[in-house]
């Protein structure tokens, strides 16, 4: 006796389709499980066998051989023990349903459906080739219900699935208001009001939010770096649903999703340890995860005390800074995870932090003040945008407590930057001025003669490299964008090319 049931894999942060193939046939009584499956799947022997127990069916004193088919694809995680449950029941007792179903979810011991990892890009996927009805956990079924054109059933036990097949459970399909999930969107628990002073990291930070520019915060202890650092997301321009789906699809294989917030609605904001490695950045296990740098896809990757970071973490940045995406390979194959994210790097200006602080004396050789900052290769400077001094907050700034601009307000001219960009680029992949190609710059950053006469001038005078001379011209785009301007103007590229000076340390 045979019986397939759909079910879906993930790899990477895709889903493919998987045929679970059940066969029971007489000799010996053996329960085995083939198809390249881990560990969690060899073990949902035991769960399905005391599931089925302890809701009034028994296993055949038979063969029983499960196949997740195609069977050359690496299976992980728990997402088959409730399609392998149905299709030995079917066999088993008769209890019919039909074949056009796809099934996930993972059996307690008890007959409970518990949540899966990688439902969302699972349906995502199949819905693709065609699948239309889904059976899936009931904590899974708000994730999998934001996907268009698809029924999704949410169950909490294997009991409910078998009378719902019979028809004497009625259900109906789960129904997301996406308004109603977005509504949370702009609530943010910090604001740019709460930083008094620092009128120059305000301005770069909201140019880097604009154009999406990386950006680098020197500074001693306590003037405010991570403070800036936190409040970047609350004047970046909302997520569009495209941009949520593609977040939460990442989470949803991370397993960093909760019943109660199917929907990723607010751009990440990820802060890792100091002694991260570099693979908790870029990602990796035997079955590739994302990392953080994935994580931060759309939003905020801030490396705080950034020379602390072990120099192979640091160097894992270079690739996904340059094509907004890392690659981790394994013996099985190169899975590639997105990471378009905003990067945020705060650093002391030397080892004791006092260098530049015109309150505290450094006591720092120069040696030890160029050791400190070479820990930071140039490949890696040279690919930050924006390179901000942060200095201690005057004292009368810090007496008057007087607001400046809230988020909101810092938002609506960011919003409207990236509006310009999504015109120019509708018909390009590039979604912002930090990602134009060569060509794009040359077509878009056109300049007024007195702005190119200066940055000419300062080509030598910098000694900007290749990489550096385009830098300074996508910031000065964007700063033309917040104005509203057509053309970069001559103080468009005299702003952008002191984000590029370094006053204070000139090895930075």
């Amino acid at each position: 006796m045979f019986c397939r049931v759909k079910s879906g894999g993930i790899l990477g942060i895709e889903g493919f389709e998987v045929d679970v193939e059940v066969d029971i046939a007489n000799g010996l009584p053996q329960f085995s499980i083939v198809g390249l499956g881990d560990k969690a799947i060899n073990e949902a022997r035991e769960r399905v066998r005391s599931a089925l127990k302890n809701i009034g069916f028994q296993l055949p004193v038979k063969r029983i051989t499960v196949n997740l088919s195609p069977s050359h694809l690496k299976k992980q995680g728990t997402h088959y023990d409730l399609p392998i449950a149905l299709g030995i029941l079917k066999l088993s007792t008769g209890i019919d349903f039909p074949e056009n179903h796809v099934v996930l979810g993972e059996l307690s011991l008890d007959g409970k459906i518990n949540p899966v990892k990688g439902v969302l890009p699972i349906v995502l996927s199949l819905r693709d080739l065609g699948y239309k009805r889904f059976i899936v956990p009931e904590g899974n079924a708000k994730e999998a219900g934001l996907v268009k054109d698809v029924e999704v059933y949410g169950f909490e036990s294997l009991r409910d699935v078998l009378d719902f097949f019979s028809g004497s459970l009625s259900k109906k399909p789960v129904e997301v208001n996406l308004e109603e999930v977005f509504e949370q969107n702009l609530s943010f628990d910090v604001d740019f009001s709460e930083v008094y002073g620092q009128h120059q990291a305000k301005r770069a930070m909201e140019i880097s939010a604009a154009g999406f520019h990386p950006i680098l915060l020197v500074g001693p202890p306590g003037a405010g770096k991570s403070m800036l650092a936190k409040r970047l997301i609350t004047i970046m321009p909302p997520l569009t649903f495209e941009e949520a789906v593609e977040i939460t699809r990442i989470y949803s294989v991370a397993g960093l999703l909760s019943e109660d917030k199917p929907l990723i609605t607010k751009r990440p904001f990820r802060n890792p340890l100091t002694n991260a490695s570099d693979s908790a950045l870029v990602g990796g296990g035997t079955v590739p995860q994302p990392g953080e740098i994935s994580l931060a896809h759309r939003g905020v990757l801030f490396l705080d005390e950034f020379p602390e970071f072990s120099r192979k973490a640091i160097e894992s940045l270079r690739q996904p800074l340059e094509d907004g995406k890392v690659t981790v390979s394994r013996v099985g194959g190169r899975i590639s995870f997105p990471a378009e994210f905003l990067l945020v790097v705060a650093m002391n200006p030397c080892a004791c932090g006092n260098y530049g602080n015109p309150y505290k004396a450094c006591v720092c050789t120069p040696m030890q003040l160029k050791a400190y900052q070479s820990r930071i290769s140039g490949p890696i400077m040279d690919r930050i945008d924006l390179k901000v001094w942060v200095y201690p907050v005057e004292k009368e700034d810090l007496l008057k407590m007087s607001s400046g601009e809230s988020s909101a307000q810092i938002r609506q001219r960011v919003m409207r930057a990236v509006e310009i960009q999504r015109e120019r680029f509708k018909n390009s992949p590039t979604k912002y001025n930090s990602r134009m190609t060569n060509d794009q710059v040359k077509k878009y950053c056109e300049m007024t003669q007195e702005a190119k006469s200066l940055l000419q001038s300062a080509i030598d005078r910098l000694n900007l490299t290749g990489r550096g001379y385009m830098k300074a011209l996508k910031v000065a785009r964007t700063i033309a964008d917040l104005e509203g301007e057509e053309k970069i103007a001559s103080h468009h590229i005299a702003e952008a090319l002191q984000y590029r000076i370094n006053e204070k340390a000139p090895t930075l």
